[in-house]
């Protein structure tokens, strides 16, 4: 026989057991864009430019060899601003972006495989971002536009 309390628990780890598999956080619109995180992004854009041609890596988080979230870990630590490791992880802890409202400096996520595997880039304006793609690639270029990415957006994150 079920208790109050114990009823009270199942029906308390079930909604925590939902919440985990939410595609987007709940929390309130973006951050607004002020001069000086206009600023931030021009750096940003700046030091993420400076990595194009570097080699994917999985788990690379240097100018040795990058993966998606590795990119925009070194580059957001490089520019003073701590953001998590994981593109799951960049991707919960970010304010969430409208497409319309995309900034340079902005990331933008990608649903990669089911519910579990998210791809992460920086926006750098015009419809580009800068990724660290997939094995075999390197950092490059690429267009929100394009049928492939544009298939499988998210979502943007501001931080």
């Amino acid at each position: 026989m079920r208790t109050p309390v114990t009823a009270f628990l199942l029906v308390s780890l079930m909604c925590v057991g939902l919440m985990a598999c939410a595609p987007w956080p709940e929390r309130p619109g973006a951050l607004p864009y002020t001069p000086a995180q206009a600023g931030r992004a021009a750096e940003i854009v700046r030091l993420a430019g400076r990595e194009l041609g570097v080699p994917y890596v999985y788990g690379g988080d240097s100018p040795q060899g990058f993966d998606c979230s590795g990119l925009v870990y070194y580059v957001f630590r490089r520019a003073g601003i701590a953001v998590p490791r994981t593109a799951n992880e960049q991707l919960y802890a970010s304010h969430p972006v409208d497409i319309r409202n995309l900034r340079p400096g902005d990331l933008v996520f990608f649903q990669m495989a089911g519910d579990v595997q998210m791809h992460v880039g920086i926006y750098v304006g015009n419809g580009e971002f800068i990724h660290a793609p997939q094995t075999g690639g390197v950092v490059s270029y690429a267009r929100l536009e394009d049928a492939y990415w544009k298939a499988r957006f998210v979502g943007g994150g501001r931080f």
